[in-house]
C-alpha cells in the first residue's frame, strides 16, 4: 500500500511540475512581451505576468493535480496569502540581483520561477488543499 502512495504522490508532483511548466510559458512569454515589446519596467511586468500564470496554475492544479473540492474563494485566498510574501521578496530580489548588480533580469526571472515551483508545490499541498485532495475525484 505504501509503494502505491509513493508513487500516487510522485505522480502528483509530476503533474504540477507539468501544468507548473505550462504557467511558466505563459509567465515568461507575457514577461518578455511587457518587457520587450512595451518596454514596461520590471516590477510591473513581472507582476502581471505572475497573476496571468497563478490564475492558469491554481486553476488546473486544483482540478487535475489535487483534483479538490476546497471551497475555490478559500483556497484562492490563501494563495493570494502566498504571493502577498512571495511577490514582494522575488521583487526585492530582483532589485537586488539585476538592478542593483547587473544579474541578467531573465536569469533573475528564472530564479523567482524555480523559487515559486518548490514552494508553492509545499503550501498547495500541505496548506490549501491539505483536508481536500482527491476529494473530487471525478
Amino acid at each position: 500500500m505504501a509503494d502505491y502512495s509513493k508513487k500516487r504522490e510522485l505522480f502528483r508532483a509530476l503533474k504540477f511540475f507539468l501544468f507548473s511548466a505550462s504557467a511558466g510559458l505563459i509567465q515568461a512569454g507575457s514577461f518578455a512581451l511587457m518587457n520587450e515589446t512595451l518596454e514596461w519596467r520590471y516590477w510591473l511586468s513581472y507582476g502581471i505576468a505572475l497573476v496571468l500564470s497563478v490564475i492558469w496554475n491554481f486553476t488546473f492544479n486544483r482540478k487535475f493535480t489535487f483534483r479538490s473540492a476546497a471551497n475555490v474563494p478559500k483556497a484562492m485566498l490563501k494563495v493570494a496569502a502566498y504571493y502577498a510574501v512571495f511577490t514582494p521578496v522575488t521583487i526585492g530580489l530582483e532589485y537586488l540581483l539585476a538592478d542593483r548588480n547587473g544579474w541578467n533580469e531573465y536569469l533573475v526571472l528564472a530564479i523567482n520561477m524555480l523559487l515559486n515551483l518548490v514552494t508553492e508545490f509545499f503550501y498547495q499541498k500541505y496548506v490549501v488543499f491539505a483536508k481536500h485532495i482527491d476529494d473530487n475525484m471525478k
